[in-house]
């Protein structure tokens, strides 16, 4: 879906579909499908971006058929590499390649469709290609070889490293010292350079380091979801640069050596106490490199950036980008998924039990997927072996125990009658283990759906009469139907006798 995503946005900002495949790193077929089917929908992109991941997997649910065998085309692409290979020798022509290419294949292409051809082959496999950079639409990042150290009060020098963010066309240069090159710190990096640029590219080319592409290739790397995921949070596109081709992020390449010129001689003496302090070294440095001028021009990285590119941005999301983890869990039987980083569990609808489903979690919430269905979200919790419960999602059983209270009981029998009310009320006084009251008001309450309100009132008003408070005797009472026995309102006075001993005989 996040590869949908980025080719509706590009189709919407009117980019070609060749455009369009190469910087979604898919086929043009598969372009082609899914925009048909765009134009099909008849919906706005507003509401586009606003649906989910399930509604557009719905909408888009478009399986890949394999394309019709085209020979005249496979000829054409296995002649290729010689053809190119060709046109490197001097005095070389396309026609000439094209005239021996169509003389040996009278049924291929003509002309202009061989020149196209032979023009994206070498564009894409020529490594001393020159490239010119648009405004607004490349930025490079890179980290540096050699590192810069802290010096933290009381503990050992640490070495930290450099990331390293320029833009192709202005060349105005951002760099910044991180902790390392995790994912989290990378996605950190490259967020801070679009703050720091007011702006985001149509893409950033970063190396093939593992924080950005999970598995390189020379036609169509397979990114890191979580970067991946950053890149659509900000509507750019991710575009790695071929493995071992320097070439191909070459303006990078230069900012790192001037970064070791302009920025490490200035502050790799200072001795810092943390990241935060070098890095304001960093920006000061920084801000005399960006505003020097360009040999042998009349204007700084700076002036050509505030006066050509700058406006040529796309806009900043408003919202930061939060780093999201994700997990395979099973549900367990109590209806709880555990988040093993925390060592703490949430529950889920209880309808879940057993299944497998995937947790994506941030520095503050967990979202529970099964499949692209979000199925709960909680506040993260880093509590070990505790459980964050959503009462909505147990059991009907189990919802009914954990509210019970004291005032949930007293309602409940105030509900039926006053003196079930009060027999309630001398219950809870008389336990005085509260789960164990808990359990007798619930069960008491529960015999009324039996045997009907005016009973338990009955055996109620008759077990107060006796003093006697529990489940038990309201349950006797009701088996002997002995609810309605009339109660005497006062006890006949015993005669005075010489032989009656009297209480305090037994003190």
């Amino acid at each position: 879906m996040t590869k949908l995503r980025t080719i509706i946005r590009l189709y919407e900002d009117h980019m070609g579909l060749k455009t369009i495949a190469v910087m979604a790193r898919t086929s043009r077929n598969t372009v082609k499908k899914y925009i048909h089917k765009w134009n099909s929908l008849k919906i706005s992109f507003d509401d586009f971006v606003s649906k989910s991941d399930t509604e557009l997997h719905a909408l888009f649910c478009i399986t890949d058929a394999p394309g019709m065998p085209n020979p005249r085309r496979d000829t054409l692409e296995s002649l290729l590499p010689s053809i190119s290979k060709d046109l490197g020798r001097k005095g070389m022509t396309t026609m000439q390649q094209w005239q021996k290419y169509i003389k040996e294949h009278p049924d291929g292409y003509g002309l202009t469709q061989f020149r196209i051809s032979v023009q994206r082959y070498r564009m894409i496999n020529n490594p001393s290609m020159r490239m010119e950079h648009k405004a607004g639409d490349k930025m490079f990042v890179d980290y540096t070889g050699d590192k810069l150290w802290i010096y933290p009060h009381g503990e050992s020098p640490r070495e930290v490293d450099v990331f390293v963010a320029i833009l192709g066309c202005s060349l105005l240069t951002y760099v910044e010292a991180v902790s390392g090159q995790s994912k989290e710190d990378f996605i950190s990096a490259c967020e801070n350079s679009f703050y720091f640029y007011g702006g985001v590219p149509q893409a950033v080319v970063p190396d093939n380091l593992k924080a950005a592409v999970t598995k390189a290739s020379r036609h169509e790397s397979i990114l890191n979801e979580e970067f991946e995921r950053f890149a659509e949070h900000y509507g750019v596109t991710v575009f790695p640069a071929r493995v071992r081709k320097p070439r191909d992020k070459a303006p990078v390449e230069n900012a790192v050596k001037l970064t070791y010129k302009d920025i490490y001689t200035r502050t790799s003496h200072l001795h810092c106490p943390d990241l935060k302090s070098l890095n304001a070294a960093i920006l000061s440095a920084l801000d005399l490199h960006n505003n020097n001028l360009l040999t042998n021009r009349n204007y700084s990285r700076r002036s050509y950036f505030e006066e050509i590119e700058k406006e040529s941005l796309g806009p900043l999301n408003p919202i930061r980008y939060q780093i999201k983890k994700h997990a395979m869990a099973t549900v367990g039987k109590d209806g709880y998924i555990r988040l093993s980083e925390d060592i703490h569990y949430y529950s889920v609808p209880h309808t879940y039990i057993g299944k497998r489903l995937k947790l994506s979690y941030s520095a503050d919430d967990v979202h529970i997927f099964d499949g692209y269905s979000l199925v709960a979200s909680h506040t993260r919790s880093r509590l070990q072996f505790k459980h964050t419960t959503n009462t909505d999602h147990l059991h009907p059983k189990h919802k009914a125990v954990l509210e019970w209270s004291p005032e949930v009981f007293i309602k409940e029998a105030a509900d039926i009658h006053e003196d079930v009310e009060r027999y309630i009320r001398k219950v809870m006084e008389k336990k005085r283990y509260v789960d164990q009251a808990n359990k007798s008001c619930s069960g008491i309450l529960l015999l009324a759906r039996k045997v009907g309100a005016a009973r338990l009132t009955a055996a109620c008003r008759l077990a107060e009469s006796y003093d006697r408070y529990s489940y038990n005797e309201i349950q006797d009472i009701l088996k002997t139907k002995s609810e309605f026995v009339e109660v005497p309102e006062e006890t006949v006075d015993i005669p005075e006798h010489e032989n009656i001993r009297g209480k305090d005989y037994y003190k």
